[in-house]
């Protein structure tokens, strides 16, 4: 192991310092004298290093630099042992290097496979970063648009009518009395009031939906879907963002709480008018996120790998793929509560339905189940006798087929984030080609917790 010294003797308020040895995580230097320093004992080998100086990515022009495969500029390091060294670096003095544009004064050998991509996923999950740390949520929101909210006194069965005839999965409540956006109403709800109907959790007449207020039945599901000891479910703090939170905080924000979208609220609320401004959903973050990539077409190597090398998404065991989460399937035959009740134990979005051969037939989603508001067919079905099949019909009748989005394990990044930038797409499902066999999914959850990891 060898001391080496990192000083930054050319000004500023702040300094920080990361390079390839430190995961390009950044680690604060110290200001000494006139220079901030920073030591690191490192062993043989060559490494890459920058400086982040009053927020600004810098180098150190009079050190040797390196243009990497993604375009980023670094100053480079070899520190040496007995042996031949690594590469020969040129001096500094020979040639120049213009910040902005960038001159290769060096380039480094190839590295073995593996230390290779854990090097290029560390250096693009670090850009990645800083494209999402200096623009916030206010830079995603469209310039125009409509939101939809509704007042949480609505009643219960006119709510669910208007969000499947305006296409909606959720909605801002609106609370007269508090003059805020107090909660979302979501596919779940009407999942769980389905379920509560016709389990006879509590005696509720149908008709009685058309006066029972959505935020009677919000109170009600803290009662009726308590702890296992029968206590009440305890109200949480509506879950929101502000315009001018960053967004790698928004992402994180939506993914911790397991929710798909979340209200953006002004930084400086107006008590003449109403907070929200907008909702903000990963599908909005990741085209922002694109749309920057796509600005800097050298940095493109890592997005071209294939998803068989890369560490994400929720994966079938015969795969030999490990994964967090379980891979949920439903057959067609499958009684739709049984299907409803993955989904919620779960905690996700959707599940891939297949044949007996284990091949994609179709993707039911919780907000499928909106569908069964259409002139209240709800109530004239019994969950458990209803399979999965004729909820796909009822979908199809109201709605049309639609197209289930998937990929291949030979898919590159690339591909999968333009896919899931599109509207509406959260998942893509990972499919073997000729057969359609289901082999995992990738969601837009597992993008963001890959990116951010």
């Amino acid at each position: 192991m060898v001391l080496r010294r990192f000083s930054w003797p050319y000004g500023g308020r702040s300094a920080s310092f990361c390079g390839s040895f430190t995961g390009w995580r950044e680690c604060p230097m110290g200001l000494v004298g006139a220079e901030f320093q920073v030591v690191f004992d490192l062993p043989p080998g060559v490494y890459q290093y920058r400086f982040l100086v009053d927020g600004v990515w810098r180098c150190d022009e009079t050190k040797p630099c390196v243009r990497d495969e993604y375009g980023l500029i670094s100053n480079e390091l070899l520190v040496e042992n007995n042996a031949n060294p690594i590469v020969q670096l040129e001096p500094s003095s020979s040639r120049g290097i213009n910040m902005d544009e960038g001159t290769i004064l060096t380039t480094m050998p190839p590295e073995p496979s593996s230390q290779n991509s854990g090097v290029q996923r560390a250096v693009f999950r670090h850009r990645v970063s800083g494209i999402l740390l200096h623009n916030t949520i206010y830079d995603v929101v469209p310039v125009s648009g409509k939101i939809a909210v509704l007042d949480s006194e609505i009643p219960v069965n006119q709510a669910f009518k208007i969000m499947h005839d305006e296409g909606l999965s959720l909605v801002p409540l609106w609370d007269d009395n508090q003059g805020t956006i107090t909660g979302m109403l979501t596919a779940s709800d009407f999942v769980l009031i389905l379920r509560k109907l016709q389990r006879n959790i509590r005696s509720l007449a149908h008709e009685e939906l058309e006066m029972h207020p959505v935020s009677a039945w919000k109170e009600a599901k803290l009662q009726f879907y308590g702890g296992p000891d029968g206590a009440a479910m305890q109200r949480r703090p509506l879950i929101h963002v502000k315009d001018s939170d960053n967004l790698v905080d928004v992402a994180l924000t939506i993914i911790r709480n397991e929710i798909s979208s979340v209200p953006i609220f002004k930084s400086l609320p107006d008590s003449s008018g109403m907070p929200l401004l907008n909702l903000a959903t990963l599908p909005g973050i990741l085209k922002f996120l694109c749309t920057k990539l796509q600005e800097q077409p050298e940095g493109y190597s890592f997005l071209q790998n294939q998803l068989v090398s890369i560490p994400i998404g929720t994966w079938s065991p015969h795969t030999g793929r490990a994964s967090n989460r379980q891979l949920r399937t439903s057959r067609l035959s499958a009684p739709l509560n049984s299907c409803l009740d993955s989904l919620l134990e779960a905690r996700v979005s959707s599940i891939p339905i297949v044949d007996d051969n284990g091949s994609l037939r179709d993707v039911y989603s919780l907000s499928d189940i909106m569908a069964l508001a259409k002139n209240d067919v709800y109530a004239r079905i019994e969950l458990e006798q209803v399979t999965v099949q004729n909820a796909l019909d009822v979908q199809y009748q109201v709605n049309g087929r639609r197209q289930c989005h998937t990929c291949s394990q030979t898919s590159t990044l690339l591909e999968v984030l333009e896919q899931l930038s599109i509207p509406g797409v959260r998942r893509l499902v990972v499919i073997e080609p000729s057969t359609r066999f289901v082999e995992g999914i990738i969601s837009l959850r597992d993008i963001f917790t890959f990116l951010l990891g």
